[in-house]
Formats: structure tokens, sequence, C-alpha cells
């Protein structure tokens, strides 16, 4: 009888070579493997539990349907994260459609001035434990508008340039660069709440 294959011990790139060979189990390993991030990343944009699961799920549908394209140029759990923020940036784009964000327009006309102003990064969150910063964090991202948070993400954590982010968002580099000042200003002054807090 030949030995089970171990998929647990490989890495990701000979996993996903099997998996291009249409081995479904080296695809589940991957799945079992990264799924908590994609989710995680789904969440952070939609932040609703069961959009997030739907797109998660859909993006490793389409990852599977899309593995022939993967040429290796970045990590899979890369590749991967672009699919979801795609996906949820559509989803975001169909929830926009549904209701015009007339506040965010407003600011952004009266922003031009500020627009100028350079970003204060004081450090708020020091001193918080870490375990317990994440969840400020995350508790302060859902205060974010859904595009200010979105721009913040894509810049923050993805690292995308502006120009990728407007083009991805439908938007001018310009609102990106809005987006972006506000969305940072407004996590600044909600963290060194959070701070105030701690401390009082």
């Amino acid at each position: 009888m030949p030995a089970r294959t171990n998929y647990s011990d490989m890495s990701d790139e000979r996993l996903v070579k099997l998996s291009q060979r249409q081995v479904t189990e080296s695809f589940e390993e991957l799945v079992a493997r990264h799924r908590d991030k994609i989710y995680a990343r789904a969440y952070s944009m939609m932040r609703n539990e069961e959009e997030a699961l739907d797109l998660s799920q859909e993006a490793w549908v389409k990852g599977w349907q899309r593995l022939k394209q993967f040429e290796g140029e970045s990590s899979f759990v890369t590749w991967m994260t672009r699919i979801v923020i795609n996906l949820c940036l559509d989803q975001l784009r169909k929830h926009k459609r549904q209701r015009a964000e007339s506040i965010e327009l407003l600011e952004e006309e009266s922003g031009g001035v500020e627009r100028q102003m350079p970003v204060v990064t004081a450090n708020p969150t020091e001193g918080l434990e870490r375990g317990e910063l994440r969840k400020r964090i995350d508790e302060a991202m859902g205060k974010l508008s859904q595009s200010h948070r979105t721009v913040l993400i894509l810049h923050e954590f993805e690292e995308l340039e502006y120009k990728e982010i407007a083009k991805r968002m439908g938007c001018s580099i310009g609102t990106v660069m809005s987006r972006l000042f506000y969305a940072r200003r407004r996590m600044a002054s909600l963290m060194a709440a959070y701070k105030r807090e701690e401390l009082s």
C-alpha cells in the first residue's frame, strides 16, 4: 500500500504546483492554511461577518479557477488577498450605488486647505497591550466610513500606490489622498481617545 502523501509538510509553492495539476487535496491544504487571513481581510473591508464569509469563499473558488494564471511573482497568500480585495471592492461599489455618500462629498469639498496640512504621526498607541491594541484598532476602523476604511486598508496594509488605489476604487488620485488624510486623522483621534480612557 503506497504511503499517504503528507501535504501539511509541504511549502506553499509546492502545494500550488500540485494544485495547478488539479490535485484538490493540495489546494485544500492551502485553504486550511490561509482561510483565516483571507476571511480577516474580507471582514476588515466589509465589517459584516456574513458578507465576509461569502466573499472569502468566492475568492477561494476564483483562486482555484484561476490557478493556472498564478506565476509566483508574489506569494500565494498575497495573490489570494488581491482576489478577495477586488471582490470586496466590487461589492462595496454595489452598496455605494444603493446609497450615495453625500456627507463624504461635503467633507472632501471643504477639505482643500486641510489637504495641504502635514499628517501628524504622534504615537497615541504607546502603552496599550498588543492584543488590546489590535482590538482598539479594529474598533476604530469600524467607525470610519466605508471608503475611508477601504483606502486605509489598501494603502497601509496592502501597500498599494495612490495610482493603483484610484484605479481600483474608480476615483481620482486627489480623492484617494483626501480620503487617506481624513482616515488617518480620524484614526489618530480615535486612538488618542482610547489612550485617554486607559489613563483615566
